[in-house]
């Protein structure tokens, strides 16, 4: 998705998010669990070993060295997981202590420098075209004020540092993410993020299917190591601090964001563990890290990990249509949707009322075998031109698209007395929209008009 260069920013510094508890509960009742994140705000821990200096505190005066008992237990922290791993550590990394305040400055500054309002503004037409979020929707805004007021802790591969947060108690939860943190830094010196897995900025827009699955492998395995140090090497007073976050939890930005953007952070974290769960049981580390000599490629295989990696995506490709829709209009975005955003299409509409079911989304993205999309922009008006071809596995999983297509376009826009080259269509205001099946092929194509819609489809035919 177009979107994707916001989350770009954010994967090359390797941040973890506070999304949801997500299992944590499960971590107080069976003793192991899953950490997505290091919270700024935590209720007072007893016993805290090592509370880290308040920004407040006249003696802070921006980056610091660490204390010296926080230092040797990240140190042990380090030595834990590196032996948990089986990823020798080829450099020491620094640790830098910064304030909320310069953590925001680091967020607006920093992860979105590059990502400007005109950028945020289009993605919002992309997005709101595809139902994913409403119209003017303050999209960057979002960004800055979600990743501001969640982070506490996030490695930057680029300069190397792993940057620690003043403010927060070092109890269970965040001696689990600073586990999480540091195996960032064994995938680092081992892969190479951003040169060797390709999590930058020119390879994830030229395909953002593989990237997405590549940042599912690398959180997935993080989290998998998280677990095992937390399984292996938390104390009582680790587990009375988890529970004791399970009960202050809260996220509140999170929260109201839209659907879409809440299952969307999830994907890396709770999908990229579930794949990595998958390879660990057929052979341990030892097959997560021939995962990264052969990456997998598409959502698709993330979520069906038995398909990985003979599974590989179909090769679809569109015409260029500049010509045919006019010089007012330019290509603004393409690329592959994948089975996880054909899934989010349906399933997680911004408006409740055009969701289908979950379980429907599911079973109807699952046969996906690849596709391609377009968007063209008219930047007179702002108006979108959208076509998505897709290739199914069967003849059976089309059909199943199809239907499911069919029940959240009449959810969404008014279904058309007429037929567009005989196939069913909709209309809104300033929308006509047409959806047809042949075989294992299927094509979604809106535009301003009926006439632009049916002038594409005879090109497309």
């Amino acid at each position: 998705m177009n979107d994707q260069r916001s989350k770009n920013i954010l994967i090359s510094c390797a941040v973890i998010l506070v999304v949801a508890c997500l299992c944590l509960s499960v971590l107080v009742i069976a003793g192991i669990g899953v950490s997505l994140a290091w919270p700024i705000r935590l209720g007072q821990g007893d016993q805290i070993q090592s509370p880290l200096p308040s920004a407040e505190d006249e003696s802070f005066v921006g980056e610091v060295e660490l204390p010296g008992d926080l230092a040797e237990q990240l140190s042990g922290i380090e030595s834990q997981v590196i032996e948990l791993r089986g990823i020798n550590l080829q450099e020491a990394v620094t640790h830098t202590l910064i304030s909320p305040d310069e953590l925001q400055e680091i967020v607006v500054t920093d992860f979105f420098a590059e990502y400007t309002d005109q950028d945020a503004q289009r993605d919002v037409l992309v997005l709101s075209a595809l139902g994913l979020l409403p119209e003017n929707f303050d999209l960057k805004g979002l960004y800055q004020v979600l990743y501001s007021e969640q982070i506490a802790g996030f490695y930057d591969d680029e300069i190397k540092e792993i940057y620690v947060v003043s403010g927060s108690e070092f109890g269970g939860l965040e001696k689990m993410t600073y586990a999480h943190e540091f195996t960032h830094v064994l995938q680092d010196q081992a892969y190479r993020l951003s040169e060797g897995l390709g999590l930058n900025d020119e390879a994830c827009e030229a395909d953002s299917e593989k990237c997405a699955a590549t940042q599912a492998l690398i959180e997935g395995d993080a989290t998998k190591t998280e677990l095992l140090w937390f399984e292996a090497h938390a104390s009582r007073q680790d587990y009375l601090d988890v529970v004791k976050s399970i009960n202050l939890f809260e996220t509140p930005i999170y929260d109201t964001a839209p659907p879409f953007l809440q299952a969307d952070l999830y994907f890396p974290y709770e999908k990229g563990l579930a794949f990595v769960e998958h390879l660990f049981e057929q052979g341990g580390f030892g097959a997560v890290d021939e995962a990264y000599q052969n990456l997998p490629v598409s959502t698709e295989q993330i979520l069906h990990p038995e398909r990985y990696p003979a599974d590989v995506p179909q090769s679809v490709s569109l015409p260029d249509l500049g010509n045919l829709l006019g010089e007012d209009w330019e290509l603004f975005d393409q690329n592959v949707m994948g089975e996880w955003y054909s899934y989010l299409i349906l399933a997680k509409a911004y408006q409740e009322s055009h969701q289908i079911p979950e379980r429907v989304a599911e079973e109807a993205a699952a046969g996906w075998g690849g596709d391609a999309y377009a968007f063209y922009l008219n930047e007179k008006d702002q108006s979108v031109t959208f076509v998505m071809e897709s290739v199914w596995d069967t003849e059976k999983d089309a059909d199943e698209f199809a239907e499911a297509f069919s029940d959240y376009a009449d959810l969404r826009w008014q279904e058309s007395d007429t037929r567009i080259l005989g196939y069913p269509s909709w209309t809104a205001e300033n929308v006509s929209v047409v959806f047809l099946q042949e075989g294992i092929r299927t094509l979604w194509l809106m535009a301003p008009t009926e006439q632009m819609v049916l002038t594409i489809l005879s090109e497309l035919q």
